[in-house]
């Protein structure tokens, strides 16, 4: 049997192995899907190396950008992006070659392209990690000026502190890449001035689990467009089995 597998930490709140998993049994693949919790990567190769039946890897948070110097090579995307969430495994004579791409990307625009409108021109990206990464590319060549949003200062970002109602009322797309508000901490969420958002925004939440963040819930309730990322996590997911099968 075939083996795939999520590599993150925690993985409590994914959905992959289930998804997975209805994936498998309803195509009649004889294959299985498996959370690997790891708190860091150093090991990854001896890891694959010792399981000749892991045939490609999904990559959570906080290993996008920490298994870069682990991989052999990576696609055009995934170098421009500079984050990684999918890892194909070739089992070659001469030895074992791992190769990372993104489908976070082709994911996130198929998700929110449908929702957005004229207004939707500037956009904050809540968080700096390797997701966020795959949002900021997304927003660019989508006519959309992103800019990072982050808990500490760094050059050509806002902090929190410095989100006023102003600022909000400007940049009409708002997409949370950070875990704040995920399971099991969902009584959490960014810290906005929510009383500035319209019936212009969008609000785009990448955690799924909940259904309903209170980012979301927040949005909902002043007007704004929400969704959240299950529909990219699918999404990116079928462009992730793609890359191991091609």
């Amino acid at each position: 049997m075939k083996r795939y597998g999520l590599l993150g930490y925690p993985l409590g709140h994914s959905f992959s192995a289930r998804f997975f998993a209805e994936k498998f049994r309803s195509e009649g693949i004889d294959a299985e899907y498996v959370n690997f919790e790891m708190p860091a990567v150093d090991g990854l190769r001896e890891f694959v190396a010792a399981d000749p039946a892991l045939c490609g890897l999904n990559v959570t948070i906080p290993h996008k950008q920490a298994v870069i110097p682990r991989l052999d090579a990576l696609t055009d995307e995934a170098r421009a992006i500079g984050a990684v969430n999918v890892i194909a495994i070739d089992r070659r004579e001469d030895g074992l070659r791992l190769v990372g791409a993104n489908t976070d990307a082709v994911g996130f625009r198929r998700s929110l392209e449908p929702l957005l409108r004229p207004c939707h021109r500037r956009a904050l990206v809540l968080g700096t990690g390797g997701a966020s990464r795959a949002v900021v590319y997304v927003l660019r060549r989508l006519g959309i000026e992103p800019v990072y949003v982050s808990r500490t200062e760094r050059q050509g970002a806002f902090t929190y502190a410095a989100l006023t109602a102003d600022v909000v009322r400007e940049y009409r797309v708002i997409v949370n890449c950070s875990p704040v508000g995920m399971y099991p901490h969902t009584d959490e969420c960014p810290a906005l001035p929510y009383d500035a958002l319209t019936e212009d925004h969008l609000l785009y939440d990448l955690v799924y689990n909940p259904e309903e963040t209170l980012f979301m819930r927040r949005g909902r309730e002043r007007g704004a467009t929400v969704k959240n990322g299950l529909e990219m996590l699918h999404l990116q997911a079928l462009a992730a089995w793609d890359v191991w099968t091609r």
